[in-house]
């Protein structure tokens, strides 16, 4: 059964013996991160990596509050938290919805049946304000206070306190689709925060389609994509316009809903690459099994998570922007300051003595190391749909997601290895990545020993290194310009003469497979090891 709620999340937590309760008073100032960094990097490279899940229930300055940290930081904490044995059975599951067995009579109809009957049950239900326990207690007008919340600074240098693990909430202006994204969100005093939602993220789109709404007519002489997603381009943009132009833009606003300490599909549907047309309330019931359940928020219309810990309510003003930042990231560096959209709070409801969720990036390994690896394995299908030649992919944690990708192809003709680079290239959020690695499908993409050892010995750097310019992620501080940068695709596959190489290709190294049967059954005889 899937979990309700963040509860019954910590409870099989504890059950299974992945839970530390920290009694000991600990500040959400520094000292959390410090002791959920050096946890996250406990037992490295050995199957208890990642240590345990934290709950600090003596926080300092904050009576009575807990924190829940590093909940989805190890393998088995991920399998825990969607509820499998194997993360690779829920992309079994995917194929199946994806790529059903067509049916050629009417007994294969109706063995599609329970299948569609399963998609159906997936869909969020809405149930009534009284049921919905985020609802407890409700906080308007004067009684917001987001300082009331044991919200953690994460790094030294950072501007100040995070909302570090947020289910971002808005709605597409033209669709009706709803999104929830994860968005860090700083902490400016009790009724505002900063909203870093990128350019290319789905949240900075919506305000996008506002804003065309709100002044079509200036539509031409506005650089949109700055202004809604921020940035020093955006303070530029803004001084372009007329006053008059500026003030009907700040009047319009996009409402926007954040749930804090959900149950865990559903937060971490949250960082998922969903396909366009697809909510992320879908993701987590189809993760989940089971539909999520909605509540209509107070001041907003949007629909929240009814069992979240937290929900806050509000608005981003059109066209209003304020310096974000620093932060210290998952890239193991500071993003430095830069213009981002202000969230105000309109209300906050919450559950009676409520858990915030939270959590530190930084130099990886982390707890979000482990996240990307599930959703590496989880959408491995629907990057094989779109590419089919695709064997397996990996995402190293040191790649921090958007700067290594490691793909192994069954490849089929000359250049097939950079048709593969073009087209990761050209799929949503992997345009970011910034160094893709091509290997033939009889390499372990996640040995990384045999990755570097194919990729050394079978690259000629000059031929098969090939650089391209396009989008890169905003956090890249390496990049020639913000959001603008090179690319690199290293081809180690084995090379052909329709590939120009006319030299013999040699076989690696394998043992005759008889000798090596022979050798396995007298090996504890040995005593060798």
């Amino acid at each position: 059964m899937a979990y309700n709620d963040l509860r019954e999340w910590i409870k099989q937590l504890e059950k299974a013996g992945e839970l530390k309760r920290i009694t000991i008073e600990v500040s959400p100032d520094l000292e959390m991160a410090e002791i959920a960094d050096r946890t996250a990097k406990l037992g490295r490279g050995t199957a208890k990596a990642g240590g345990p899940a934290l709950l600090f229930e003596n926080v300092e300055g904050y009576p009575g509050a807990r924190v829940l940290m590093n909940q989805f930081g190890s393998e088995r904490r991920m399998r825990l938290a969607l509820e499998t044995d194997s993360l690779d059975a829920i992309a079994d599951r995917i194929r199946t919805l994806i790529k059903p067995q067509m049916p050629t009579n009417f007994m294969d109809k109706l063995k599609l049946l329970p299948t569609l009957a399963e998609v159906g049950s997936f869909f969020p239900k809405v149930v009534s304000a009284k049921d919905a326990p985020c609802k407890q207690v409700i906080h308007r007008g004067d009684d917001v206070n987001l300082l009331e919340l044991p919200i953690l600074k994460t790094w030294p240098q950072d501007g100040g306190p995070f909302i570090t693990l947020p289910c971002v909430i808005t709605r597409d202006p033209k669709s009706g689709k709803r999104n929830v994204g994860m968005y860090r969100m700083q902490v400016y005093d009790g009724k505002t925060t900063g909203m870093h939602w990128q350019r290319q993220k789905v949240a900075a789109e919506h305000m996008r389609e506002r804003l065309r709404e709100a002044s079509p007519d200036s539509a031409a002489r506005v650089d949109l994509m700055a202004i809604t997603a921020g940035g020093t381009a955006a303070a530029s943009s803004l001084d372009t316009l007329t006053t008059t132009t500026v003030t009907r833009i700040r009047e319009d606003r996009m409402e926007v809903a954040v749930a804090i300490g959900t149950d865990p599909a559903t937060t971490f549907s949250a960082i998922v690459p969903a396909p366009p047309d697809v909510e992320e309330y879908l993701i987590a019931g189809f993760l989940r099994q089971k539909p999520l359940e909605l509540v209509k928020a107070e001041t907003v219309d949007l629909e929240v998570p009814a069992n979240a810990e937290y929900i806050l309510e509000g608005y981003v003003e059109l066209g209003e922007l304020r310096t974000e930042g620093p932060f210290g990231d998952h890239t193991g560096f500071y993003t430095m300051q830069d213009e981002y959209p202000v969230f105000h709070i309109t209300c906050i409801t919450h559950r009676k003595d409520p858990i915030y969720a939270a959590t530190i990036v930084g130099k990886p390994p982390m707890e979000d190391a482990w996240m990307g690896k599930a959703v590496e394995r989880i959408f491995l299908p629907l990057m094989q749909l779109t590419l089919p030649e695709i064997v397996d992919v990996n995402l190293p944690a040191e790649g921090v997601f958007h700067n290594l990708m490691i793909v192994s192809i069954k490849k089929s003709y000359a250049g097939h290895a950079r048709k593969i680079m073009n087209g990761i290239w050209a799929m949503g959020q992997a345009m970011f990545t910034k160094c893709i690695i091509v290997v033939d499908e009889d390499c372990d993409v996640q040995d990384l020993a045999e990755v570097t050892l194919r990729t050394t010995n079978n690259i000629d750097p000059e031929r098969d290194i090939q650089f391209t310019l396009g989008p890169v992620d905003s956090l890249d501080h390496a990049s020639r310009l913000p959001n603008f940068g090179s690319k690199m695709g290293i081809d180690a596959t084995r090379k052909w003469a329709a590939e120009g190489f006319n030299r013999p290709w040699p076989p690696m190294l394998t043992m005759d497979a008889e000798v090596k049967t022979k050798v396995d059954a007298i090996w504890k005889k040995l005593g060798i090891e």
